[in-house]
């Protein structure tokens, strides 16, 4: 298999074989082309002619993105995305030497879950991003903003008019989708009541210390009130990686099908299992020019299916500005 093959065959209809052994291709090319990535494998004493299945990969440390250039061959120009972050933490660089495979990544995971973006005006409420000029999910929603209609956008702190276009579309049947950090949709949902029929209303997790903390269904519970709908959408992105999760009910999330996540034992990072409790990492093979396989601070469920919740992170990571929500 050669690389432009590779890039083209992630995105289509993926066996577990072949997602195998596609992973087993991106590890091949991260070890001699991801200097960091090898070092840690040289750590781990890894022989690559002996990683012949998933569970053999090693994992890197989510950490490593924060003090590290993790980069998987030689580019001339990146563009780079760093996670938000609070007080006193260290923000993630994401150093991405093609974006368009970015943007073909997160274009293919919305056609997955919802179809074309062209039937959804998008209404974004993320005004701890949009403030900055590095963030993935600004240029993911940005993304979207050039596919979908004009009446679309970011409202930043502008409830009133965001009320306003919710009103419009309401009246015209026209479908929507409201995608907000969670401190402001909350916010938003306090100030008004719609009733919308018409469109999806999608969290990104994320009180940024603006708000008491909440759980998701104590904070799912609100914003199916204050919106009238019965079920909320989430969406599950790092500033580390090129694939989003989605969640339309309940905070249980599904991976396209070049996303996988496994667990993995709390007091033995190498060992995972494809399901079960425990931490979780997660295979993103749209990631190939910089690490495919993460391992994160989260700790989580995953189901037999494939499913993935979200539970809590470990007491020493440090709290993730983009999902400071108690689960």
């Amino acid at each position: 298999m050669d690389f432009a093959k590779y890039k083209t065959e992630i995105f289509n209809d993926i066996s577990n074989e072949k997602f195998e052994q596609l992973s087993i291709f991106a590890f091949k090319h991260q070890f001699e082309n991801n200097l960091i990535y090898r070092q840690f494998c040289d750590c781990l004493n890894v022989i690559p002619e002996k990683i012949i299945k998933i569970k053999d990969i090693p994992f890197l440390p989510i950490s490593f993105f924060k003090t590290q250039k993790v980069v998987s061959g030689d580019f001339n120009n990146f563009t780079i995305f760093k996670s938000s972050t609070t007080t006193g933490t260290t923000s993630s660089s994401h150093y991405v030497g093609d974006v368009e495979l970015y943007v073909k990544s997160f274009t293919e995971a919305f056609n997955y879950f919802y179809g074309n973006p062209e039937k959804f005006v998008i209404l974004a409420l993320l005004p701890s991003y949009i403030e900055r000029q590095d963030s993935s999910l600004v240029y993911m929603v940005n993304g979207f903003l050039k596919q979908t209609n004009a009446d679309g956008g970011f409202f930043l702190n502008d409830y009133e008019n965001l009320f306003n276009q919710i009103t419009k579309l309401e009246e015209q049947e026209r479908k929507y989708i409201l995608l907000g950090v969670s401190f402001a949709l909350l916010d938003f949902a306090l100030k008004y009541n719609v009733t919308c029929n018409n469109g999806i209303i999608m969290e990104t997790g994320g009180m940024k210390g603006r708000r008491k903390e909440l759980t998701r269904t104590e904070l799912h519970n609100i914003l199916c009130k204050s919106f009238g709908v019965s079920k909320i959408h989430s969406e599950f992105g790092m500033t580390e990686l090129l694939s989003q999760a989605y969640s339309q009910a309940d905070g249980m999330f599904n991976c396209p099908p070049w996303m996988r996540v496994y667990i993995r034992e709390t007091s033995d990072p190498l060992t995972i299992s494809d399901a079960g409790n425990g931490a979780l990492n997660i295979i993103d093979l749209a990631n190939i020019n910089s690490c495919c396989f993460i391992e994160t601070s989260d700790l989580g469920t995953v189901s037999t299916d494939g499913t993935f919740t979200v539970t809590g992170r470990f007491d020493q990571a440090e709290v993730r500005g983009c999902n400071l929500m108690a689960i």
